[in-house]
Parts: C-alpha cells; sequence; structure tokens
C-alpha cells in the first residue's frame, strides 16, 4: 500500500467503512481481511489530495453512531418496567465493547486529526471556547453519545429502578448483583475517558440520591433497634447491618462509593444517638465487658469526638483501679507511718499488675489504640504520683529505689539474673511516670552507694544493666554520677593492687588485711555529717598512715578525709572457747579492742580512749550488748549467754542498756567471756531494731532536704542559660521556659522559680527592667 497521499472518493470509500462500522458496533463477526483493509481506507481519507477527508470520516461516524443510540433507546424503552434495567444493562454491554473496537480501528484518526484539533485544558477552564465543541476520540465519543441519548432521557427511570433493587436486596429480596451493579458502574465508566470530574454523573445522578435513602433507610431501623433491645443488643446488631451494608456497597457501587456509605449509616445509627451510646460506658467499662466495649469502640471510633467519653471513663476507671491496688500501703499517706519492707515490693508490683491488665485490655479490646495508651499513661501518672497530704511530698520515687535496692542486693529469694532483668525492666515502666525523678535518682544513687561499699550487690553486671536502663529513659547526665560510682570502685581495686606493691617494695608489716576505697565526694552521696570524733585504734594506724604517705606519693594536693562509720571490718574472737569470725563495724571494733588489756571498763574509759561522742558511743554499745558481747551493771545474772539472730532481733525490748539520764561515767562494762552461739560466722550493726525506723526517717527528711537543695541549683543555672541566650525576657515566658527544661527530672513550682530568681537578682546575674516590671535582663 501507497502512503503517499490521493484521491480519494469519499462515498464508495465511506460505504465500505460503514458496512465494517454497523458490524463492529453491535458485535457481528468481521472477517480479518475485512477488518485489515479498513485502516488503510481510513488512512487515505485522513490525507486525501488535495484535501483531507478527517473531519467528514469524524461528522458522518458521528451522525451514525448518534442515530445508533436512539435506535438502542427506543429498543430500550419498550420494555417492561420490570426489564428496564436488564434490557439497559444487555444492550449497554454490546455497545461499550462495540466502541472499544471502534476505537482500535480509528486509531489514526485518533491520533493523527482528532488529538491535533483537541482544546487544551486552560481553553476548556477559562472559557475561551465552548465545550460542545470540543472534538472527542471515536471512542469518547461513542460513549458521550451514549449519555445523551440514553442515560439522560432515562435517568428518572434507571435511578428509581436501582434504588428499588438495593431496598429489596436490604430486605432479603434476592437481585439480579451483576445487573443493578453493571448499570451503576455504567454511570461512572460512560464518562471515565474524563480527565477530571469522570465521577460526576455518578455521583450527581445516582450516588447522591441513594445516600440520602440509605440514611433514611437506617434512620427508621435505629429507631426501631432502639425500642426494642439494650445496649448491648443493640450494638451487635448496628454493627451487623454496618458489615451488610458495607457487603452490599461492595457488590453494587463504585469503589468512591464507600466510605460515604458507611460515614451515612454510621451517622444515622450511631452519630445520631451518640448520647445514648455515651451514657452506657461507665457501666461497661466498670465490669470491664470486653465484647461489649470491643463493639463500642467500633461504633464510636468512626464518629467525630465519639470515643472521648470512653477514653475518659477507662482513663478514670484506671485511675481507681490503680489507687485501690496502692490503698492498703498505709505508708502512702504518712511517713510517719510505720514501714515495712515488704510496702515496696506491694506498691511496685501491684502497679505494674494494674498496668498490664489494662494495657492487654487496651489491645486485644481498642487495638492498642494510642488514644486509650494515652488515657493508661495519664492514670498511672496519676496514680503513681498521688499524695494523700499534699504537704509531704510523694513516696513513689523512694519506694521504687527501695523495690530495686531489694532486687540488686544480695539475699535470700534466689532470683536468677534473668528475672532479675525483667523485674528490673518493668521498673523502668513506673519509673517514666514518676514526676520528681530528681527524687529516685537521689534515693537510688545512696542505695547504690551502700551496695557498693559494703559489697552487696548481687551481680555487677545487673547493676550495670541497670543504670544503662536509667540512662536510655532520661539521658546520660542522668546517670553520670552513678557511672563516676563505678568507674571509683574499679579504680579503687587498681589502687589497693599498688598499695600491696608499695608495703611490699618497702617492706612494711601491716599485721592485718588492709582494703580500701577512694571515692570522689562529688558523686558519692556519703552522710558526712555522720562523722564523728575518733582515735584510731592502734592496730589500725601503721595501716592509715602507710596509706596516706603512698597516696601523698601518687596524687599530689588530693586531701583524703576517712569515713570512718562506714567501714567495715572482720575480726576473730580469742576469748571464747570456740572460735568466731565476726564482721562489725570500726568504731565496734575500737571499742572491742580496748578489752584486749583488761575485761572491764567503766564508761568513761571507753570515750576518753574512743573519743566517740556520747550518741555514737551509745549506740555502739549498745548493739554489743545486745549480742551478749558485753555486759553492763546489773545484766550478769543472763538465764543464758547463747544468742541467735532471732533472738538478737527482739533484744531491743528487754534491754537493760542504761538511759541517758542514767547513763554515768562510772558504768561498768565487762567483757563476757562466757558467750556462746550457735553460729560461727555473723554480724554486728550499729543500729538497733528500735531505732530502724527512726534512722530511715530522719535519711529520708535529709534526702528530700538535700534534693530541694539540687533542684534550686538546677534552676539558678537553667533560668541563667536561658537568660544568656535570651538576654531579655518577661516574666512568664521565663516561667515556662523554666519549666520546659525542667519536667523531664521534676515539675517545679512557681513559687520556687520565683525565689531562684530572686536569688539571682541578689547574685546580680538578672535586674529587672526599669521601664517594664515585669520584664527581666541578663546582666553581662
Amino acid at each position: 500500500m501507497s502512503l503517499k497521499p490521493k484521491h480519494v472518493e469519499f462515498e464508495s470509500t465511506w460505504s465500505q467503512i460503514r458496512s465494517t462500522v454497523e458490524k463492529v458496533i453491535v458485535l457481528k463477526h468481521v472477517q480479518r481481511s475485512e477488518w485489515n483493509d479498513r485502516f488503510p481506507d481510513l488512512y487515505q481519507l485522513c490525507v486525501a489530495f488535495p484535501e483531507p477527508l478527517g473531519d467528514r470520516v469524524y461528522n458522518e461516524t458521528k451522525a451514525f453512531l448518534d442515530q445508533h443510540v436512539k435506535q438502542l433507546y427506543d429498543t430500550v424503552v419498550k420494555s417492561s418496567h420490570e426489564e428496564l434495567l436488564s434490557a439497559y444493562h444487555q444492550q449497554w454491554l454490546i455497545y461499550r465493547e462495540g466502541v472499544t473496537y471502534l476505537n482500535i480501528l480509528y486509531m489514526y484518526l485518533n491520533t493523527q486529526h482528532i488529538k491535533k484539533h483537541k482544546y487544551t485544558e486552560a481553553d476548556l477552564s477559562y472559557g475561551c471556547v465552548d465545550a460542545s465543541e470540543q472534538m472527542l476520540e471515536i471512542g469518547e465519543l461513542g460513549l458521550h453519545l451514549w449519555r445523551v441519548n440514553m442515560i439522560e432521557p432515562l435517568k428518572e427511570s434507571l435511578v428509581q429502578l436501582l434504588l428499588e433493587a438495593i431496598e429489596n436486596d436490604r430486605m432479603g429480596i434476592p437481585q439480579n448483583k451483576s445487573v443493578v451493579q453493571g448499570v451503576i458502574l455504567s454511570l461512572v465508566h460512560v464518562e471515565e475517558y474524563k480527565k477530571k470530574g469522570s465521577l460526576d454523573l455518578y455521583q450527581n445522578l445516582f450516588e447522591s440520591r441513594f445516600l440520602r435513602s440509605t440514611g433514611e433507610y437506617y434512620r427508621r431501623e435505629a429507631e426501631e433497634l432502639l425500642q426494642s433491645c439494650y445496649c448491648s443488643t443493640y450494638m451487635e446488631k448496628v454493627l451487623a447491618k454496618l458489615d451488610a451494608e458495607n457487603l452490599r456497597s461492595r457488590s453494587f457501587l463504585h469503589s468512591s462509593s464507600y466510605p460515604r456509605v458507611t460515614a451515612e449509616c454510621e451517622s444515622r445509627m450511631v452519630g445520631d444517638h451518640l448520647s445514648f451510646l455515651q451514657s452506657e460506658c461507665r457501666s461497661m467499662v466498670q465490669n470491664e465487658a470486653r465484647r461489649d466495649l470491643q463493639n463500642m469502640y467500633r461504633l464510636l471510633k468512626p464518629i467525630d469526638s465519639g470515643l472521648q467519653a470512653l477514653i475518659s471513663e477507662i482513663q478514670e476507671h484506671i485511675t481507681n483501679k490503680g489507687l485501690e491496688s496502692i490503698s492498703s500501703i498505709n505508708s502512702l499517706s504518712s511517713d510517719k507511718t510505720p514501714r515495712d519492707d515488704n510496702i515496696p515490693q506491694l506498691f511496685v508490683e501491684n502497679l505494674l499488675q494494674v498496668h498490664k491488665q489494662h494495657l492487654n485490655l487496651i489491645k486485644e479490646v481498642f487495638n492498642g489504640d494510642q488514644s486509650f495508651i494515652g488515657a493508661l499513661d495519664k492514670a498511672c501518672a496519676a496514680v503513681i504520683n498521688h499524695r494523700l497530704n499534699l504537704k509531704l511530698p510523694c513516696r513513689s520515687p523512694e519506694l521504687l529505689a527501695r523495690y530495686c535496692d531489694g532486687l540488686l542486693k544480695k539475699s535470700v529469694k534466689g532470683n536468677t539474673e534473668s528475672e532479675i532483668d525483667d523485674k528490673l525492666s518493668a521498673c523502668i515502666t513506673i519509673f517514666k511516670y514518676i514526676d520528681d525523678k530528681d527524687v529516685f535518682q537521689k534515693f537510688y544513687s545512696k542505695m547504690l552507694a551502700k551496695r557498693l561499699i559494703h559489697s552487696q550487690s548481687v551481680s555487677m553486671d545487673a547493676e550495670e544493666s541497670m543504670i544503662n536502663k536509667l540512662k536510655q529513659a532520661c539521658g546520660y547526665e542522668f546517670t553520670s554520677k552513678l557511672h563516676r560510682m563505678f568507674t571509683d570502685i574499679k579504680v579503687s581495686d587498681d589502687l589497693n593492687n599498688n598499695f600491696n606493691d608499695y608495703v611490699r617494695n618497702n617492706r612494711i608489716e601491716l599485721g592485718i588485711n588492709f582494703n580500701i576505697y577512694v571515692l570522689q565526694a562529688g558523686a558519692w552521696p556519703l552522710n558526712q555529717s555522720a562523722l564523728s570524733p575518733f582515735a584510731i585504734p592502734q592496730a589500725l594506724e601503721k595501716s592509715v598512715s602507710s596509706f596516706e604517705k603512698f597516696y601523698a606519693s601518687k596524687f599530689n594536693g588530693r586531701k583524703l578525709t576517712w569515713l570512718h562509720h562506714l567501714c567495715q571490718c572482720e575480726i576473730k574472737f580469742g576469748f571464747t572457747k570456740r572460735a568466731y569470725s565476726v564482721v562489725m563495724g570500726t568504731y565496734h571494733m575500737a571499742v572491742l579492742l580496748l578489752f584486749e588489756s583488761t575485761d572491764q571498763l567503766t564508761y568513761h574509759e571507753l570515750q576518753e580512749n574512743t573519743k566517740l561522742t556520747d550518741e555514737q558511743l551509745q549506740r555502739h554499745l549498745q548493739s554489743l550488748i545486745d549480742h551478749k558481747i558485753l555486759l553492763v551493771d546489773g545484766n550478769t545474772s543472763s538465764k543464758s549467754n547463747e544468742s541467735t539472730d532471732e533472738e538478737l532481733s527482739n533484744t531491743a525490748t528487754s534491754s537493760t542498756f542504761p538511759t541517758q539520764s542514767q547513763q554515768s561515767p562510772e558504768t561498768v562494762y565487762t567483757l563476757n567471756l562466757n558467750y556462746s552461739n550457735k553460729r560461727m560466722k555473723f554480724k554486728i550493726t550499729a543500729v538497733q531494731q528500735k531505732e530502724v525506723q527512726q534512722v530511715m526517717q530522719q535519711e529520708v527528711e535529709q534526702t528530700h532536704a538535700s534534693v530541694d537543695e539540687d533542684r534550686k541549683l538546677y534552676l539558678q543555672a537553667a533560668i541563667v542559660r536561658i537568660m544568656k541566650d535570651r538576654k531579655v525576657l518577661k516574666h512568664n515566658q521565663l516561667i515556662e521556659q523554666v519549666i520546659n527544661q525542667s519536667k523531664n527530672r521534676f515539675t517545679p513550682s512557681v513559687q520556687m522559680i520565683k525565689k531562684c530568681i530572686e536569688a539571682l537578682m541578689e547574685k546580680q546575674y538578672l535586674e529587672r527592667n526599669t521601664s517594664n516590671t515585669d520584664e527581666y535582663s541578663y546582666i553581662a
């Protein structure tokens, strides 16, 4: 075939093309040779000489398709009312496929002629041309003519029949779903060629009326169900109807309608009765009716603000359960309540049980919805930071620190390392909710110091693991001192090895095994207020002086402060029939060493030789008497000198140690030469049982006082940082920024911040602006 343009007889050529088009549009059989011959015929018409005939071909094809659709319309209209949808659908399927084939046949006309004459989007958008004059590709033209000649005349009948068919399907009357869906989707397919507004016909003609009828249907359904059902049954039936309607939408409608239909049903059956459903939330939450709560969640979630009442009820419920779980722990209400070693364990484990229980509830019932997770967090924070007495500090940080101390301290519980690690990880769950994290830090560091100094840690790996968990939760700054404490222990081990080498190289005979910890004063929370004047026993003098010389030779300018009240020693009794190995404090040892040359000493002689204060000396004498190692005037006729740890725990109530008013310098203390004990190795502590609670109370008060001082310094540093950066700042803005910087460690009161500002003004870091007293300036 020649591609060169030539003169073409239009009528004869078009007659052949029309004959083929008539067969194709009704899907009649067309010979392959005939089909192939039509392509060059259309090409020759489009490039005909002397004038192309593309416009004429387009107009003739348009006229043919227009006439053909009108004939199909006449055929469809003759159908009965009941058969109208089936007749329409049958003709549409044939016509749509025929137009698809025609679009292929007219490919050259579409690409080379029609596209060149098409208006741009800008022309159509700004009204430069009439959209009705737009040339369409043959496939698009065929769909356009179907809309104009078939859908527009039949639209009222079609829509009414479609709505009736879907209504009947809801009533359980079987419908030809393929026909109904095909007719509905024809409203979409007939304009699918449009780049914009391809769903306008579908939405304006059918969807809007369908949504109105659907809403009216489910409004009636909801009213009928409410009159005959309780809330639980109502929810189940509503969910069943929603599921059925969603399935129906996918059987009949275009995908763009799915969310709109669901929203309409939810609005009529849930949104219109929101107050009724929300009023039932409280009883469901209190009874933890999981199935009902799950149904309620599914119904309320799509509604704007629908879940708010349920979230509030869940938060209140968890709060009440949490407070109830710790209500029996009386020590939470007052620092003056007697303490129990089980209180920290009960506190933490009860709260963890509440948290775990309701976290599982949220995951299973509410699919882990973050709104409910937030409610759980708020509830747990409210419980953990709850204070019955607002004048007293919150006990949660202290109790959590004591619980961690119980896990990390050597005990007879026999927890495995994995169990300890799991429990420590659970502690972080509680820790994250604590507002006063600095209080926890202070208590934890004090307890860690005791464990490290007295070698009471169950495992150094467990200690380090806990610190790393705290660092992940709060950052390096929070745990920097804890890391330094670990470093000091490791450095002290090396220092002891070097000291032993020093002693060996200098041939110094110490006479005892001597081990020290050199600790940084800034990192360790050691109570130096307990320091007492003390005359070092002669047995220790050589060791202490030798170490001081050694340390001075290694570190020039550093000063050592000996904390003898924290030291321990192990001595063996040589005056008893059996050999006992006893661990005791340095002050105990100093008292007992005085009895090496005599069996009796007066109180005055003991104090003169030890230089201890009355308080310290009396406390340590009392513990020696409780263990029946020493006897005091009038207490030499004991029924039995044999003692056990169980007996010693009760001696505080029956001790005959003189009170302060009875104490005199001439009171005589005698070494019990008949001493015996069932245990060959035991430990003597300085604090009596009856004083434990009093001492712990003092420690707690001192810790909180220390925290208050640290907070003041922290806030002053934060204020200086902020003002140094901003130079000038108003009062309320400064308060807000200070709170934001401090909230990760503690929540400062506005009153405390004001006092810190005043302190900095006195130190001349800040000043008030003379022109505006509500504004501060930084003094460089």
